[in-house]
């Protein structure tokens, strides 16, 4: 890589780490604008339960990938790698940086090191293997993939809804199993990049999780899930927050317990991030008092 070469700045790290102010507080440093990898901050009506960045901060620096598509629209990792590619190239032109937070790691990886390729779903497909599972049962769908493709069928995650049926539609749409398309070679990108995270105790991690929860419940969060719950059952909404607000709604839980359910959910959640973050030794972790100066002095040297 050339001493000039561009650099994209990646913050990233657990839920509820204060990813967004860090990366709000560099774009401001460095000159540049902010790119959201967050697999559900991209749709619109969910910005309480996904921690969206407020108006105010959007206003301080323009965030893409925010917002812009629709419950029902379908987004991928793959999808992410080729819009947020777009952007940084964009940001390049003007500026020596690019600044990418979230914490969906499958995001950050696809945009890092790149994603196998994959034929697009047709409609059709996509809607053959929705009908085979919501008339027939996730079991319906294993016994077809199992047929197309027996390794996968082995190794992939059976609780993972999405995952199997997405599984499914690439075999149908290929017409070659999934596993075959699947290399894992990493590709190379053409600019410098740093990964960022604040490092905290866990359990100061879990209280501000805590605290977010109660706080997203103060701002609407009822409401909210209530009126993007009326709209369909889809597969943006198979999220925490939105999940267990569903069960509330159904009669399932009563709502201190619906509550609870989001903070505990959300706190699995953070440590299979800080797992998955666990195995990728480029990352550099921040003490949050100096987490800004720490951050640009590792981008600048």
């Amino acid at each position: 890589m050339q001493p000039d070469a561009k650099t994209l700045v990646i913050v990233t790290g657990p839920t509820a780490s204060g990813k967004t102010s860090l990366a709000i507080e560099l774009a401001k440093a460095l000159g540049c604008d902010i790119i959201s990898a967050d697999s559900r901050q991209i749709f619109r009506d969910l910005p309480i339960g996904t921690a969206a960045p407020t108006d105010e901060e959007r206003a301080a620096v323009p965030h893409y990938l925010i917002a812009t598509h629709s419950l029902d629209q379908y987004y991928s990792a793959a999808c992410f790698e080729t819009d947020a590619l777009a952007l940084i190239q964009r940001q390049f032109e003007h500026s020596d940086y690019a600044v990418v937070c979230g914490g969906s790691m499958m995001y950050v990886d696809a945009l890092t090191d790149g994603i196998d390729e994959m034929p697009t779903i047709s409609e059709a497909t996509r809607a053959y293997v929705l009908s085979l599972y919501e008339n027939h049962g996730i079991e319906a769908v294993l016994a077809q993939l199992q047929i197309l493709d027996p390794e996968y069928w082995e190794q992939v995650d059976r609780a993972n809804t999405r995952r199997v049926l997405h599984g499914l539609e690439i075999c149908l749409q290929s017409g070659v199993p999934y596993t075959t398309l699947r290399t894992g070679t990493k590709k190379s990108r053409p600019f410098r990049i740093v990964k960022l995270a604040i490092d905290r105790p866990r359990a100061e991690l879990f209280e501000r999780i805590n605290a977010r929860v109660d706080a997203m419940m103060e701002a609407g969060l009822l409401e909210e899930a209530r009126a993007a719950l009326a709209q369909g059952d889809y597969n943006s909404l198979n999220t925490v927050g939105y999940k267990e607000l569903k069960a509330y709604f159904e009669g399932t839980f009563d709502l201190p317990t619906a509550v609870a359910r989001i903070a505990k959910n959300t706190r699995v959640y953070a440590k299979k991030q800080l797992t998955w973050l666990a195995r990728d030794p480029s990352i550099h972790w921040l003490n949050p008092p100096t987490a800004l100066q720490d951050a640009l002095n590792i981008i600048k040297n």
